[in-house]
C-alpha cells in the first residue's frame, strides 16, 4: 500500500533512533577471560594477546600468571594492547593477592595494565555462613585500599558461592555486606550448574553487575562445561536484557574450560556465537 506523506515522515524521523538504539545495544565491549587459552597463554603471552585481538576482542582479563611478572614485562603487555588497541578492564586475582602484603603489588600491576577492577577469583573452603561475612569485610578493606587510585574490586563466583547453606546462599551474604561499588563479577555457567536462576540474581542487584562470564553449561554430563557459548542451558536473551536494563554490566568476556577444538579454534567459535546471540 502506498506510504501516505504523514506516515513516511514519521518512519523517516523514527529510523536514526532505532538505529542508534539498535547500535548502544551492542556496543558494550566483549572480552576474553585468557584462563580460555591458558595454554597458549603459558607459552607465549603476547603472541597469544595479538591471536585473541585478531579474532576481534575488545577486551582481555589476565588471571593468576600475570602476578608473576616483572614490572618491564608488565609494561612491555601494557604498550602491546595499547599497540593493539585493547584493553584490560579487570584482572582476576587469587585470594592472597589482595592480603595486606601483596595489594600494593597487585594495585600497581593494575595500574599499568589500565585495569579498573581487581577482582577476587574464588576463596578458600567455607562450611558455614558465619565464615564468609569475613571474606565481605576484606573485599570492602581491599576497596578503601585502592578507591583513593581510581581502582575497584570485586568477587567472581564459583559453584560454592550460589549452593544454599542453611537455606541461604553464600553470594547473598557477599551481596549484602559489601560496598554497591564492589563489583558481583558474575559467571553464569557456575551459577546454573548448582540450580540459582542468572537473571534473577542480575535483577536482585542492580548496579553491581558490571562484567559477566560468559560460560555456558549443559546438564548432558558428558558435556558439562565443555559445550560452546550458545550450545548450553543459559538463556543468553534474558542474560542479556537483564543484565544491560538493571545489572549496570559495562562489558562481557567469554570463558572456556575447554571445548572439543583447539583453545584458539574455541575462543574464535565462542566470539562468532556471542555476537549472533547479541544482534
Amino acid at each position: 500500500m502506498p506510504l501516505s506523506r504523514r506516515h513516511f515522515l514519521a518512519v523517516s524521523s523514527a529510523l536514526p533512533w532505532a538505529l542508534s538504539a539498535r547500535a548502544s545495544s551492542t556496543s558494550l565491549p566483549v572480552g576474553l577471560e585468557l584462563y580460555s587459552v591458558r595454554g597458549e597463554l603459558k607459552k607465549d603471552p603476547e603472541a597469544t594477546v595479538r591471536a585473541v585481538a585478531k579474532m576481534g576482542y575488545q577486551v582481555v582479563e589476565f588471571y593468576g600468571p600475570y602476578f608473576d611478572w616483572t614490572e618491564p614485562q608488565t609494561k612491555q603487555m601494557r604498550k602491546l594492547l595499547d599497540d593493539l588497541g585493547i584493553r584490560c578492564l579487570s584482572t582476576h586475582n587469587n585470594e592472597e593477592y589482595l592480603s595486606t602484603q601483596n595489594l600494593s603489588r597487585a594495585r600497581d600491576m593494575n595500574l599499568i595494565l589500565g585495569s579498573k577492577y581487581i577482582v577476587q577469583s574464588s576463596t578458600s573452603e567455607k562450611t558455614s555462613l558465619d565464615q564468609w561475612k569475613p571474606v565481605a569485610d576484606h573485599l570492602n578493606w581491599v576497596s578503601d585500599q585502592i578507591e583513593s587510585a581510581g581502582l575497584k574490586t570485586g568477587y567472581h563466583n564459583h559453584q560454592p558461592e550460589f549452593t544454599p547453606i542453611g537455606g541461604q546462599r553464600p553470594m547473598e551474604i557477599l551481596a549484602k555486606n559489601t560496598k554497591p561499588s564492589v563489583m558481583l563479577q558474575l559467571d553464569v555457567g557456575t551459577c546454573l550448574e548448582v540450580g540459582s536462576d542468572p537473571v534473577a540474581w542480575i535483577r536482585a542487584n542492580p548496579g553491581r553487575i558490571r562484567s559477566i562470564h560468559c560460560k555456558d553449561w549443559s546438564p548432558d554430563p558428558a558435556k558439562g562445561y565443555k559445550v560452546l557459548f550458545g550450545e548450553g542451558a543459559a538463556d543468553w536473551k534474558g542474560i542479556f536484557a537483564a543484565a544491560e536494563s538493571v545489572g549496570g554490566v559495562e562489558y562481557y568476556l567469554v570463558e572456556q574450560e575447554g571445548s572439543r577444538f583447539s583453545e584458539f579454534e574455541t575462543a574464535q567459535k565462542c566470539l562468532e556465537a556471542f555476537r549472533g546471540k547479541r544482534l
